[in-house]
């Protein structure tokens, strides 16, 4: 009791010895007369240890802007698919951040699973952040579309165009089998990660890159000219002024990159959204509408959809949530790294299964919020880096920001308002990323023989269905009164419509019915003793921090 009332009552317990300066202020991309700029070292403030109040706000409210942009793109692409209105997009947006906020507490909260002798656990211990995964967007997209075209959901026409009316019960099938398919990934958290990362090499979970390739062709490059889905197309989409709009935004990241403080380059995209909508403004391109219709607060299950399980949808669904678990650890790995927590042994074993399983869980809980599957948001290992900070109070105030953003509906009608092609110049930067992390995962692997057969031939039906999505519209023809039949088709139509899928498919076979060469052994071994060696050196240089703090 003595220590809270020291920290809340004392200047040292406010706000410590932290350089706020080092955090807030902008940085010139040279140096000038040849002289180096002499900063304060920073202390770097661990998992559990004591923090000032101030900075774990200033940290948390970091970590809130680094995901507000991927937490809010996915409803609204979710509901421009489906033809929902402006109320229906502001609850979504809205229940996209509490449940973001809620469940993240999940995940950051560590503890062991009752009656296990604390062999398993729940959640990572660290600030490994959620929100809704990018890897549902493109399979959503797939079973949308197999759902109007079967008659589902209903198209309507207007000025003479089909479009897609409002489907609450397609959203509903994803909703339902999202629930269902995420007990494969709380089963996958009880196998040993070593076994994980056999089965799903880099050169496997590398192929998340036609995620974020697909996005940008399906949506962020669309809305960056105007509009994305009914939108698309009109004759006005792709004038310069909205190609000028988008460009803005994006250029303003990279202006962010050269000159922003770290606090500033952690929360570029808001800013990129910011200058957007400054410019947009007086132009007249946003309208007040969706702010005015908007309710002061809200909360979950305000607006609920039909929960059923589709079952063509079951397959496709179950390999998104592969696709998470391998995507978890990979993001339980950096975050670990960034927190200077061990990257082996048994308790970064205990975290990865921890993490997993509360991945899945989590992905149940979602469903049951009216959200879809959440996943680890890997941008906030760069706030964490960048901060110095990987206490979790920080996360824990990050979540309550975004569970704040939530409850204030204005707030997500303040999100809706923003034009098209700003929102498509920093979205087409998102996915970009996404690309680039998938990249990222691939550089891991030794590139033999083996790894590049196997890689050609995942990404020759992925770009190849990617370049030409409707490659596979008439391999099916089947239209006769056999229900199970038409589903079953139904789901291999989704997988080959969705290319990271149909790629990491091939990619799993390969990778498990291919010898391994010589050369990909030798590889393997030295990468293993890299990685000794790399901790090795992550707990010496953490040794010598904490010395100098």
């Amino acid at each position: 009791m003595g220590s809270i009332v020291k920290k809340l009552t004392t200047r040292e317990g406010w706000f410590g010895s932290y350089d706020f300066g080092f955090l807030c202020m902008p940085q010139l991309p040279c140096a000038f007369g040849g002289r180096k700029r002499n900063v304060k070292a920073t202390p770097f403030y661990a998992v559990d240890a004591a923090m000032p109040i101030t900075l774990a706000m200033i940290c948390g409210f970091q970590h809130a802007l680094a995901m507000l942009a991927g937490l809010i793109t996915p409803p609204i692409i979710f509901a421009n698919q489906l033809g929902f209105g402006a109320s229906v997009q502001t609850q979504m947006v809205a229940v996209s951040l509490m449940a973001s906020g809620i469940l993240s507490c999940v995940q950051m909260t560590r503890f062991p699973i009752p009656f296990t002798n604390r062999k398993y656990w729940m959640g990572t211990g660290l600030i490994t952040v959620v929100g809704t995964s990018f890897a549902t967007l493109s399979t959503a997209s797939a079973i949308f579309d197999t759902l109007y075209k079967n008659g589902t959901c209903p198209m309507i026409s207007v000025k003479g165009v089909a479009t897609r009316g409002s489907c609450p019960e397609a959203y509903g099938y994803l909703l339902g089998t999202s629930a269902l398919c995420s007990l494969l990934e709380m089963g996958l958290a009880f196998v040993s990660p070593k076994v994980l990362k056999r089965i799903f090499p880099p050169i496997v979970t590398g192929t998340i890159l036609l995620i974020g390739a697909s996005l940008i062709g399906s949506s962020g490059f669309k809305a960056w000219g105007g509009g994305s889905g009914p939108c698309y197309g009109r004759p006005e989409t792709g004038i310069f002024m909205y190609i000028g709009l988008g460009f803005l935004s994006f250029v303003t990241i990279i202006i962010v990159e050269f000159i922003g403080s770290p606090a500033m380059k952690s929360a570029s995209i808001i800013i990129g959204l910011i200058v957007g909508c400054i410019v947009a403004g007086p132009l007249g391109y946003i309208s007040a509408a969706t702010i005015k219709s908007a309710p002061a607060i809200t909360f979950l299950w305000v607006q609920r959809f039909p929960l059923k399980i589709h079952g063509p949808s079951i397959l496709p669904m179950m390999a998104v949530y592969l696709a998470l678990a391998m995507e978890a650890t990979g993001d339980i790995t950096a975050s670990s790294e960034a927190s200077r927590q061990p990257v082996v042994g048994q308790l970064f074993d205990s975290r990865i299964q921890g993490g997993i399983l509360a991945d899945g869980v989590n992905g149940c809980i979602s469903a049951l919020m009216m959200n879809p599957p959440l996943s680890i948001f890997a941008q906030n290992n760069g706030v964490i880096s960048i901060t110095r900070c990987a206490n979790r109070t920080a996360g824990y105030f990050c979540a309550g920001f975004l569970i704040l953003f939530g409850v204030l509906a204005k707030i997500s009608g303040v999100f809706l308002a923003i034009p098209a092609s700003v929102l498509g110049g920093v979205t087409t930067f998102l996915f970009a990323t996404v690309a680039v992390s998938g990249l990222k995962v691939i550089s891991m692997c030794a590139f033999s023989r083996r790894d590049r057969m196997i890689l050609a031939s995942g990404l020759s039906l992925g770009l190849g269905n990617l370049l030409v999505d409707d490659w596979s519209s008439h391999i099916f023809t089947y239209a006769g009164s056999n229900h199970a039949l038409l589903g079953f088709l139904d789901a291999l139509i989704i997988i080959l419509e969705t290319p990271f899928l149909i790629a990491g498919i091939v990619c799993s076979l390969l990778n498990a019915l291919l010898p391994a060469d010589p050369e990909s052994l030798v590889q393997e071994a030295e990468d293993e003793d890299e990685v000794l060696a790399g901790h090795i050196s992550a707990g010496k240089e953490s040794i010598e921090d904490n010395k100098m703090v």
